[in-house]
């Protein structure tokens, strides 16, 4: 279709580390209407604000060739499943999303969440990856729970599979980084893409969730793609040796 969907940066060696990145980009496509302004596609709740930066230079400067979503989360979400109430948002943190309101699930999901989803499905078998990355960010702070701190720089996200996460927790803490198990939430409850792509055909899976503070300009992207890569190759080498 001419709309895009999604983008691929690198090319990927069969059996080797690739990412995945659902929430990439707050673009709205023509003819969706929101009925939001212009600062709440700047938020959280519009893309994984960073979480791009960082997937492009695992591809680009690390050899990790990545997908990339160019569609908003608040348009359709990626990481959702297509039955999900949240798969097209009436609400984030707070935030009314009118333009949502009755909006035409099929054609959604049809126009963007199933090729995303048929795309993905296709390329991971196509290079039967030794461990997918799956790249996300969180915000420091929810304004609809301004009191719960989030203290992690980053986190580790599992659902029934914990054996790369458990991995890549261990060595990230090991290089001095606050680390969330299952934290700043659970991947027992939401890990949608994972569960389908990773988990369902037994594939190797980190989840990985950055502070966007942290990735919010290019150095934080640059110092954080390599620190994830060299932890990625280290997962990588333990579970086959394992």
């Amino acid at each position: 279709m001419s709309d895009p969907v999604f983008r691929f940066i690198g090319e990927a060696t069969r059996g080797g580390i690739v990412a995945v990145c659902d929430h990439a980009s707050n673009r709205v496509p023509d003819g969706i209407e929101l009925g939001v302004s212009a600062g709440t596609l700047e938020k959280h709740i519009a893309y994984d604000i960073g979480a791009a930066g960082v997937a492009e230079r695992l591809a680009r400067r690390h050899g990790i060739a990545a997908m990339l979503s160019d569609v908003s989360r608040l348009a359709i979400d990626h990481h959702r499943e297509a039955d999900s109430d949240g798969l097209i948002p009436t609400t984030s943190d707070g935030i009314l999303i009118p333009g949502n309101i009755g909006a035409d699930r099929e054609k959604r999901l049809d126009d963007y969440h199933r090729p995303y989803h048929k795309a993905m499905e296709t390329w991971l078998e196509q290079i039967n990856p030794g461990l997918i990355l799956s790249i996300h960010s969180f915000t420091p702070k929810l304004e609809s729970k301004p009191d719960e701190e989030r203290p992690w720089e980053i986190g580790l996200l599992y659902n029934n599979d914990d054996s790369a996460a458990l991995h890549a927790i261990r060595l990230f803490g090991e290089l001095g980084v606050t680390v969330g198990d299952n934290e700043p939430y659970s991947g027992k409850e939401l890990n949608a893409t994972m569960n389908r792509h990773a988990e369902a055909l037994g594939r190797p899976y980190c989840a990985i969730e950055i502070r966007n503070d942290l990735i919010t300009q290019e150095r934080g992207q640059a110092r954080w793609a390599a620190i994830i890569a060299d932890v990625a190759g280290r997962v990588k080498l333990a579970l086959e040796s394992a």
